[in-house]
């Protein structure tokens, strides 16, 4: 595996710890409100935990497999909301072990280097490589540890007061 695809993994083995430090032990509501345009820290678990069932292996499997002649399934971009109710620390335990199992899971998927730009065939997107699905994957959670970030600052708007405007991650919603 070269050095960026070795790093993406090393970033999909951290993203746990790292909402663990954000979320563990707070309060419910200091993870943002929850709505469907504005995803709360619970959403985003509960988006992240969907996906590791549903989207990274499976889809690099299909890949493996079935190259471009079996498009992948389409990923129900909504489907955490049927994870609320439960607790910040229920979800961050659940996405723990789903990440460890997913990442064993692409352990055993043995990819050798004239493998990373097998294709596949995304509903929306076309045509996508093994190595570009790795790359979503670790840029995926990146952006959802923003997503965080910014759900937990959102609380924080006139609080700040005029220093807001030295803050961009208070101008969203």
């Amino acid at each position: 595996m070269n050095e960026q695809m070795t790093e993406a993994v090393e970033i999909l083995r951290r993203t746990p710890a790292t909402l663990r430090v954000l979320l563990g032990g707070l309060p419910a509501d200091r993870g943002g409100e929850s709505d469907r345009e504005d995803w709360g820290a619970g959403d985003v678990l509960g988006h992240l935990i969907h996906g590791e069932a549903t989207d990274w292996v499976p889809r690099a499997r299909i890949i493996l497999q079935h190259g471009e002649s079996r498009p992948f399934e389409p990923f129900d971009r909504f489907a955490q909301f049927e994870l609320q109710g439960q607790t910040t620390e229920d979800l961050l335990e659940m996405f723990e072990r789903a990440r460890a199992s997913s990442l064993d899971s692409w352990a055993q998927l043995g990819i050798r280097e004239d493998q990373w730009e097998l294709r596949g065939t995304h509903p929306e997107l076309g045509t996508v490589t093994l190595r570009q699905l790795l790359a979503t994957w670790a840029v995926h959670d990146l952006n959802h540890i923003r997503q965080v970030a910014e759900a937990m600052a959102r609380p924080y708007q006139v609080a700040v007061g005029p220093w807001k405007a030295y803050l961009p991650i208070l101008d969203g919603p």
